[in-house]
């Protein structure tokens, strides 16, 4: 091992040998000196700055990339176009002249009206409906003697009376004799016994409501007991 700076003084001077007797401890210090590695300063870092021109350049290369790709795509064959087909109406639909689902009544309508004729009307259509399909009323018409608000039922024919012209049955209509609760007037009503004018309404409310099925559905009508519907069941019908 090389000896120390301080050994090395010593040592170039005369009589050295003889001098110089080194303690413990000048001896670790001149040891630990000589150990001690020279590292060579570090390097100065180094940051990359691109310049304006070269970052340009590269947004240009990219726009151009950008463009091939979008007309490339723009370029491409397409495919045929795909006709989604449509349902036709089923038979039934087109017979009552509705909408396919759409339930319909079909309608006669005679008398004083500017087009008689058969009409199909929605389920649950009046009679103010049948006759605005028949052209509405003609002046001589006795509206009065109608009821517009009733609910109307397949299959039926519908007469407007002309003023001063004798009531009269509609063609095919029943002679039984019996009242029919879902087209007899509130006056028809009150002709039957026990039936008065409130009544009558609230039979006719419950038809506007829902056309009656049968004739027991006159016990939901307030005011239509057990015993009143024994005495008006041999005297009306649906």
């Amino acid at each position: 091992m090389p000896a120390g700076p301080q050994a090395a003084a010593r040592a170039a001077a005369p009589g050295a040998d003889e001098a110089w007797r080194p303690d413990v401890l000048s001896a670790l210090a001149d040891a630990a000196t000589s150990a001690t590695p020279h590292l060579p300063a570090p390097a100065p870092r180094v940051r990359w700055a691109p310049s304006w021109r070269a970052a340009g350049a590269a947004v240009l290369v990219l726009a151009l990339v950008a463009g091939g790709i979008v007309l490339r795509a723009a370029g491409a064959p397409r495919g045929e176009p795909v006709t989604i087909p449509v349902p036709a109406p089923d038979a039934t639909s087109r017979a009552a002249g509705g909408p396919a689902g759409e339930e319909v009544v079909v309608v006669h309508v005679v008398g004083a009206v500017a087009a008689p004729g058969v009409v199909r009307l929605t389920l649950g259509a009046r009679v103010a409906d049948a006759v605005a399909a028949a052209g509405g009323s003609t002046p001589e018409a006795d509206l009065g003697r109608v009821n517009l608000a009733r609910v109307l039922t397949d299959g039926e024919q519908l007469v407007v009376p002309a003023a001063g012209a004798p009531a009269s049955e509609p063609a095919g209509a029943p002679t039984d004799g019996l009242v029919d609760l879902n087209s007899a007037t509130e006056q028809e009503l009150q002709e039957l016994p026990g039936v008065g004018p409130v009544l009558a309404g609230r039979i006719v409310q419950r038809r506007t409501e829902r056309p009656y099925a049968a004739v027991d559905e006159l016990d939901e009508v307030a005011g239509i007991g057990p015993a009143l519907l024994a005495d008006l069941r041999p005297r009306v019908r649906v």
